[in-house]
């Protein structure tokens, strides 16, 4: 390792435009996509803002870690799916929770009541072909100028990185999978 000496300045300019809604994405083939949404709504719970948060490949029952501890903070998580495709037993009741579900997360965007609004796994339904893109793309642009929206998932399709203000791609370095560790309830749930 090498050492750094530590920046006596600011390394840029601060930006000097007006504050507004943010388009964010997490994308990429590493961990922690959902987790970094997730403490983007903590954050701006923290500071008093409403939050919704859709998550697209999970059952409405889902009680995994995320759900328990923002059911007692009083922040609203939904599943909308009935969990990944190789668990479906039907694929076009799967794609059709997908599109009843960006119903439901679409008329939360426009309605501008939610500071943020997380759109957990979107990335799936989308490049699975089971909801169209161009909706989501407008509802993007469209939504009112003080709502933030974050979008996660692999693969992002390239007209939703287009359409973001920032995107951050998660990338895969090495995982306990690889060394034949199963996931652990409390890291990967």
């Amino acid at each position: 390792m090498d050492i750094e000496s530590p920046p006596t300045e600011r390394r840029s300019e601060k930006p000097d435009g007006e504050r507004r809604g943010l388009v964010l994405i997490h994308t990429g083939d590493g961990k922690g996509k959902s987790t970094a949404a997730f403490g983007l709504a903590l954050r701006a719970h923290g500071r008093g803002k409403a939050v919704k948060i859709y998550q697209f490949m999970k059952v409405p029952s889902a009680r995994f870690g995320e759900h328990r501890v923002f059911e007692q903070l009083g922040v609203p998580i939904e599943g909308l799916g009935d969990g990944f495709s190789w668990k479906s037993r039907d694929l076009e009741h799967s794609a059709q929770l997908a599109r009843d579900g960006w119903a439901r997360a679409e008329a939360t965007i426009r309605a501008g009541e939610h500071f943020l609004v997380v759109l957990d796994e979107i990335t799936y339904p989308l490049r699975y072909g089971w909801m169209p893109l161009e909706p989501v793309l407008a509802c993007l642009r469209e939504r009112p100028a003080h709502v933030h929206v974050v979008l996660t998932g692999r693969n992002a399709p390239e007209e939703l990185v287009e359409v973001a203000d920032t995107v951050t791609e998660m990338r895969l370095v090495k995982h306990h999978y690889q060394a034949g560790v199963p996931a652990q309830r409390g890291i990967e749930d």
